[in-house]
């Protein structure tokens, strides 16, 4: 158990470009001592300091080495720690030392992962293990997947208020995107590709929406591969790249709630188009930003200006058996990926270390909606520029 701990959190991997913007979030919404008790953390002292003068951050924010191939050294920052929140990626690389640390001295943990083959092997190896120590594990906490996983359940929750019963049906349409793409994220997508081409048994899981329901396979699935007109959504839809990612994570978070949407439960998620797409256009990209520089290499990311341009706007449509609908949406107010993941990471962390009792949450490998929905839902909205509304 992380009570009586040194910090509420601990940003592990700090000097990345994500790390560091969740840090600056901290320090500008807290401060740097006084209202929560954090620290950021990383595998280069001087590389720390470095980026504890660039955030404007005082030399009295603590800060602490630890090399994600030093278990002894993960394992002590994990125990100072109720919360670790981890940037530090691509995390089938170098993150799960972090999740074995956390998993034995029973720390909370939380990252923004869309790594889902990953996920599913940090389910395998340290489920039975949090359990034990109450460690809570809570994977995919930026935009993959919060706002898609949390905006599903708070559809769900407001057809059952509404309307008098969950939707077996929910569709996910991204209907505006703008933002960058950082090097971590390419980094973390060749890492992914070079595995499935070595293990054909990782893309047979990257392709299963079922891939994080051990011993559960629900329904077939709507195909969001394919382009259609999509009359519930009011326009011409295609695939959405984050789909595969997101879908696991709406699918678990039923699985772990004991299936209150149905063991017949169906989602999909595409993006809205202007028309039908023409043919041999590249799909699933639409909204994101490769930069005029090319690709980033890790570390980059895009500038503070494109990222306080972006935004999205994300509807969910909930379908009742009987054929009645709600229509719910999502928006961020920054750069999909880094300025708002950056900040929704932050209060996933604090909102796991500070709002969510073990009785209602306790130790094992979770999902945001599954172990925090509500307590998200209260941080989110004013700390991290999202919005959760009812439109009919």
């Amino acid at each position: 158990m992380s009570e009586g701990r040194e910090f509420e959190v601990v940003v592990y991997g700090a000097t990345g470009y994500t790390g560091r913007l969740v840090a600056e979030h901290l320090l500008k919404t807290y401060g740097a001592a006084g209202k929560v008790a954090w620290a950021m953390a990383g595998r280069s002292a001087d590389k720390l300091a470095q980026v504890r003068g660039l955030i404007g951050a005082p030399e009295s924010l603590p800060l602490i080495v630890a090399d994600a191939n030093d278990p002894a050294a993960l394992e002590a920052m994990a125990r100072r720690a109720k919360v670790v929140i981890t940037t530090a990626g691509p995390y089938q690389l170098y993150g799960s030392g972090v999740v074995a640390a956390c998993a034995k001295t029973g720390t909370d943990y939380v990252d923004l992962t869309g790594e889902s083959h990953w996920i599913a092997a940090m389910i395998a190896a340290h489920e039975a293990e949090a359990r034990r120590t109450g460690a809570r594990l809570v994977f995919s906490c930026g935009f993959d997947s919060i706002p898609f996983d949390l905006g599903v359940w708070f559809a769900e929750r407001e057809a059952k208020a509404r309307l008098g019963a969950y939707a077996p049906r929910v569709r996910g349409r991204v209907r505006g995107l703008r933002g960058g793409l950082s090097g971590g994220t390419l980094a973390s997508g060749t890492a992914t590709m070079a595995a499935a081409a070595t293990d054909p048994s990782i893309g047979a899981l990257l392709r299963n929406p079922f891939a994080l329901t051990p011993g559960f396979t629900g329904p077939e699935q709507p195909d969001g591969e394919t382009p259609y007109e999509d009359k519930a959504a009011g326009a011409w839809v295609g695939p959405f790249m984050m789909a595969s990612i997101n879908t696991k994570a709406v699918h678990r978070t039923n699985f772990l709630l004991g299936q209150p949407w149905g063991a017949d439960f169906r989602y999909d998620e595409m993006q809205m188009l202007d028309g039908p797409p023409a043919a041999g256009a590249g799909a699933g990209l639409g909204g994101f930003d490769f930069g005029s520089a090319g690709m980033p290499k890790p570390g980059e990311g895009p500038t503070k200006a494109e990222r306080d341009a972006g935004f999205y706007d994300i509807l969910f449509i909930a379908e009742t058996a009987d054929g009645r609908t709600l229509r719910a949406a999502v928006k961020g107010d920054a750069d999909p990926g880094y300025g708002s993941t950056s900040k929704i990471l932050a209060e996933a962390g604090l909102a796991l270390a500070l709002d969510t009792p073990r009785e209602r949450t306790p130790g094992g490998c979770w999902t945001p909606a599954a172990a925090m929905a509500e307590p998200l839902l209260a941080r989110l909205p004013g700390k991290a520029g999202l919005s959760f509304t009812v439109e009919s």
